[in-house]
């Protein structure tokens, strides 16, 4: 079998797991298939790449197991005319994700040294749908807003209000909600009028949204 002949084999292998897990949206299990995972860890975990766990990335962060990608992805409900904001770029893994199904995805971290790596990924990708930026993610970018969907890949107590005024009437963000190091409620918020209407999803563990950008990362 040769490398890409092995490397498609892992993918479908990958997909068919998550599958098992409950994902159900074709168009996002498609996304989630075409983005090659192993481009966005660190080469001496390659080969864990496509198990569903987990994995640190530089700047003391991590990426998170593929099915809560996926689940927090289909939890946005995305269309192809879609605007999305990411606050937490990390490896880039996710806004790659989300590249494939929105129209436009606007993300943002507070470490230099993660944004430009995620740049060079996407592109090698060829993906020139994605914006990447540094900054303080509970500010978002309001020079780009109203955002159609916002999704945010750290913890914290509420929602920043700057995003909430940055999301569209009817628009949905995602977040984990909860102290940092606990474990924290996935939501998924709707905006209706200038409050949002929440609904939970699951338990998750992720690292806390700080406010500001790093000084030497």
């Amino acid at each position: 079998m040769t490398d890409s002949e092995a490397e498609r084999a892992e993918r479908a292998a990958f997909i068919l797991s998550l599958r098992r897990r409950g994902i159900r949206d074709l168009a996002v299990l498609r996304a989630l298939e075409m983005v090659p995972r192993g481009l966005f860890v660190d080469p001496t975990l390659r080969r864990h790449a496509y198990e569903d766990v987990a994995l640190p990335i530089a700047c003391g962060q991590t990426m998170s197991q593929p099915s809560l990608v996926a689940l927090m992805t289909e939890a946005l409900a995305l269309n192809a005319e879609h605007t999305v904001l990411e606050i937490g770029t990390g490896s880039g893994y996710q806004a790659a994700v989300l590249s494939h199904l929105a129209a436009q995805v606007v993300t943002m971290d507070r470490y230099r040294a993660l944004v430009g790596e995620a740049q060079t990924r996407f592109q090698v990708l060829g993906l020139r749908n994605v914006a990447a930026f540094v900054g303080d993610g509970t500010q978002g970018l309001p020079g780009r807003a109203p955002y159609d969907r916002i999704m945010i890949t750290a913890a914290t107590g509420e929602v920043p209000r700057a995003l909430v005024d940055q999301l569209k009437p009817g628009g949905v963000l995602i977040a984990p909600i909860g102290a940092p190091r606990e474990v924290q409620k996935l939501r998924r918020f709707i905006k209706d009028g200038g409050n949002l209407e929440a609904s939970d999803l699951m338990d998750v563990r992720f690292v806390p949204l700080v406010a500001g950008v790093a000084a030497l990362l």
